[in-house]
């Protein structure tokens, strides 16, 4: 168990590590590629960790250094393992490597922990079995654990069931460029989460792969091809940002996260525009983004779905302002590492938030930080539960965060940067 001390006057530059999302893509990318690509800063993490193991299992070359990573790509030529594919709860990895699984020859049995066995992966299996890929849920459950009697992709036309989650949607463009003919996806029902998509179409474009997309990205057209191999350099991760935008937003204090762009590749750097809706300063600053905290905070009302990852970190700014806040079209919360909605409604209820849950979004009811008190926080084993509650630490004293450890996730040393603040 860790206590967040609170702090007055923060003025810093940090940097965090390279972006989770980018670096599960662009490993995706190199390894089908036909030769040796380098990627400089990935993010070194227990999901990341899972990645390469399972694409090493599969017969990718993987070196890695402290800063770089050498991956010799198969050319798409994926090995059928001798042992199960383990990858804990990363759901990026399971939803990605289970479409990489459907390009080799033989038996893969894709696998995870207890809560991935109750995360839904049924609209990827369907899409899948769209074109021509024998795979079935093992409990019969439409959730890991999978089984993939692989043989290849036939291509044409496929159809998404559904959009709520874009990693379904990320998965399938990934490997379609291998598919035996031209591949053609559409997507029914509404799509959230489209930076990702965007994320995942630009670097398979960085990778020499180029997709016709419809504008609403209800449809795809992907060409048979193959990935080019190249140096591809990761940005500092937008989520892993969101901390620290958010510690400056609740203190007054300024920080300077230095290694996220603008623009940035990620969806999630937008919620720096929503920090300044509700009264932040925010300014570029040579490679990256700084906020500065006012004295009062505004409420806001905001449609977060195409930010999922960064809801919890929004509604602890939002405990602290001066208002009731609603944060919507959440519901794909409910499936993540653990059903963030509620967890976050229970741990800001835990230290004296008022706050309102419903299927698909939540009212929080900020008086400013006033009346609030410190508790042991809950993370259910959810890094972003931890690090999202941790600003509420820096305002609030007697915030004790249990089971810290859960960050090694995405952000191995997160508390040594954040407790640097002050």
């Amino acid at each position: 168990m860790i206590e967040i001390r609170p702090a007055q006057n923060i003025d810093a530059n940090v940097t965090v590590p390279g972006s989770k999302s980018i670096t599960q893509r662009a490993l995706i990318a190199a390894a089908l590629a036909d030769g040796k690509s380098i990627l400089h800063g990935p993010l070194v993490s227990e999901d990341t960790g899972y990645s390469s193991a399972a694409l090493s299992l599969m017969g990718i070359d993987i070196h890695k250094d402290v800063h770089q990573w050498s991956i010799c790509g198969s050319g798409g030529i994926i090995k059928a393992p001798e042992d199960d594919i383990y990858l804990g709860n990363n759901g990026t990895a399971t939803r990605f490597l289970t479409s990489v699984a459907a390009l080799g020859t033989g038996e893969f049995i894709i696998d995870g922990d207890e809560r991935m066995h109750e995360r839904p992966i049924g609209p990827l299996i369907k899409a899948l079995r769209g074109w021509g890929v024998d795979i079935e849920s093992i409990q019969g459950t439409a959730c890991p654990p999978l089984s993939i009697l692989a043989t290849g992709l036939d291509g044409g036309k496929t159809m998404l069931p559904e959009g709520k989650s874009s990693q379904y949607l990320s998965s399938l463009l990934l490997v379609a460029p291998y598919a035996r003919k031209p591949a053609e996806l559409e997507v029914i029902g509404e799509i959230l989460s489209k930076p990702y998509v965007a994320m995942t179409l630009d670097i398979m474009a960085e990778f020499g792969i180029r997709v016709e997309s419809a504008v609403d990205f209800s449809s795809f057209s992907i060409p048979c091809g193959t990935y080019q191999p190249r140096e591809y350099w990761v940005e500092g991760d937008a989520s892993n940002a969101s901390y620290f935008w958010a510690a400056a937003a609740v203190t007054g204090g300024r920080v300077c996260v230095d290694n996220v762009p603008v623009p940035s590749l990620q969806g999630d750097a937008m919620l720096v525009p929503l920090l300044a809706r509700m009264g932040c300063e925010v300014e570029q600053s040579g490679h990256g983004i700084a906020v500065t905290g006012p004295p009062r905070l505004e409420p806001i009302s905001v449609d977060m779905g195409d930010m999922p990852d960064v809801v919890p970190t929004l509604a602890v700014v939002a405990a602290f302002a001066d208002g009731v806040s609603e944060i919507s079209n959440i519901e794909h919360l409910r499936i993540k590492e653990c059903d963030r909605l509620s967890a976050t409604a229970n741990e800001l209820s835990r230290i004296g938030v008022q706050v309102e849950t419903f299927s698909d979004r939540m009212v929080i009811h900020g008086r400013g930080g006033n009346g609030l008190h410190g508790a042991e926080i809950e993370t259910y084993q959810d890094h972003r539960m931890a690090m999202s509650m941790a600003v509420a630490g820096l305002r609030v004293e007697g915030i004790r965060i249990k089971g810290e450890e859960c960050v090694v996730k995405s952000f191995p040393d997160f508390w040594d940067r954040f407790t640097n603040l002050y």
